[in-house]
């Protein structure tokens, strides 16, 4: 199946089970890896036979950025239904990651991926 790839799309926002977190906010990246058949936007060269990133973009802009969710698991899921209803997508790979997760050791990040789709 073909697929359609968002890497490390970054965001600050304010998701976190602790006060701190949903005060003070923290740097948010989400990959996305969208499967769908593109031999007919490949052979059309039409953006209306494909996904338009610019919308996929703004779709996940807006979860992450205006919406509060304890759970990274929760802010995939929800990247993931919207997306899934939005556009003509098979299935959908969403990872979530926190920069800056608050645990007390030495760790680069703490992510979720979760995999939807119609199957």
């Amino acid at each position: 199946m073909d697929k359609i790839i968002f890497e490390k799309i970054q965001f600050y926002a304010y998701h976190g089970v602790y006060e701190e977190e949903k005060i003070l906010g923290q740097m948010f990246e989400v990959d996305l890896e969208m499967y769908m058949d593109l031999k007919k936007p490949g052979e059309s060269d039409c953006i209306d036979d494909t996904v338009n990133y610019a919308l996929v973009y703004d779709v996940v802009k807006k979860l992450v950025t205006e919406t509060n969710k304890k759970l990274l698991e929760a802010l995939a899921e929800s990247i993931a239904k919207e997306l899934l209803e939005l556009f003509p997508l098979e299935e959908i790979v969403v990872r979530v990651r926190k920069l800056q997760p608050p645990i007390p050791g030495y760790l680069q990040s703490v992510s979720v991926e979760i995999r939807r789709g119609w199957v």
